[in-house]
């Protein structure tokens, strides 16, 4: 899957991350309403004893998700929130990089569901999550 250009654009220029993904070191390397890759280093993320803390791989998790419900919303002239998340955690990570895939379960004009699978560096399986978003329509200024 490839990103279109006007996606790339927005991945280039930084408009899909901004705030936590920031501070999270969140990378966005491909983004569409079909799927959504995105990479965050575990240094920094970390609970006391050094392995990649469960809640930051919930806010990768959300954070692409978000970003494909996002995407798709736009054709509707609405906006996504996150309205659940679960996560199950498979295995640590101590360094390196882990990988979120997210992946549409329904596309809806009101709901949009994904699954996230989070991998580390050698391609093992650290996290799977879903998350369900509410499609919005966008608040008026």
């Amino acid at each position: 899957m490839t990103t279109d250009p006007e996606m790339r654009e927005l991945i280039d220029s930084g408009a899909l991350s901004g705030g936590l993904a920031d501070r999270m070191g969140i990378e966005i390397t491909e983004a569409s309403a079909e799927r959504v890759v995105g990479r965050m280093p575990v240094k920094d993320n970390t609970q006391p004893f050094g392995l990649l803390h469960g809640g930051a791989s919930c806010v990768l998790a959300e954070s692409l998700g978000s970003i494909g419900s996002t995407i798709h919303a736009r054709q509707y002239g609405r906006i996504a929130v996150g309205i659940e998340i679960n996560a199950t955690h498979h295995r640590s990570a101590a360094d390196g990089h882990v990988t979120g895939v997210a992946t549409p379960v329904h596309l809806g004009r009101t709901l949009a569901t994904w699954d996230i699978t989070i991998t580390d560096d050698q391609d093992r399986k650290v996290c799977t999550s879903r998350l369900t978003c509410m499609l919005r329509e966008l608040p008026s200024t």
